[in-house]
């Protein structure tokens, strides 16, 4: 009995470490009318899941799509400025997604995303209570990282327009004190020729 847990215990810590393995967080740099591919090497009954969010560059949009290995589009997004795919793999083999920029011929995007998984591991028999509690603490921890990287994302965009405003009123507040000092200086002198006796000889 006592191996038999024990046994469940190194599956569960196995599971655990694979799963911490595969988190990996990625930004990529897509230039106009470009596009970025990657792959995942999976196995049937392994979960795969891919967030992503626009940080920066045009309308914060971007086209996105997971394809099996066969080639057949398992889901498809388009012009999103963030977004989650979960899929189970059903056959063993390279799973692609892609970040398409192709749609903007100007402007350049950043996208950060992450891919996470989790390695199927058949269960045999009863599921021991710990060990579904240490499967859903995985799952729970991975949530909330997730959940920092897209607030990190979503700071740092809303970071970058406050210093961009910021930028904009401090030069508009020189202008107009510069135009205001001109105009003081103009009428000054206006006022002046007022004043001025002219003469006749």
């Amino acid at each position: 009995m006592i191996l038999r847990s024990t046994n469940a215990m190194l599956k569960v810590l196995l599971a655990f470490t694979l799963l911490w393995n595969l988190v990996q967080a990625h930004r990529v740099d897509l230039p106009a009318s470009a596009k970025e591919c990657f792959f995942e090497d999976l196995h049937a009954n392994d979960k795969m899941t891919v967030t992503y969010q626009t940080g920066g560059g045009g309308n914060l949009d971007i086209d996105f799509w997971l394809k099996d290995p066969l080639g057949g589009t398992v889901t498809k997004h388009d012009r999103q400025s963030t977004g989650s795919v979960s899929t189970t793999a059903d056959k063993d083999g390279r799973y692609v997604y892609c970040f398409s920029n192709e749609m903007s011929t100007v402007s350049d995007k950043q996208v950060s995303f992450n891919v996470h998984g989790v390695i199927y591991v058949a269960d045999e028999g009863v599921v021991a209570p710990i060990e579904r509690e240490i499967r859903n603490l995985a799952i729970g921890l991975q949530g909330v990282k997730d959940e920092q990287e897209y607030i990190v994302v979503r700071e740092r965009t809303h970071r970058n327009t406050a210093e961009s405003t910021n930028d904009r009123v401090k030069w508009w507040s020189i202008a107009q004190t510069i135009l205001l000092f001109a105009v003081c200086g103009w009428q000054i002198y206006y006022l002046q020729s007022f004043f001025e006796v002219k003469r006749v000889i």
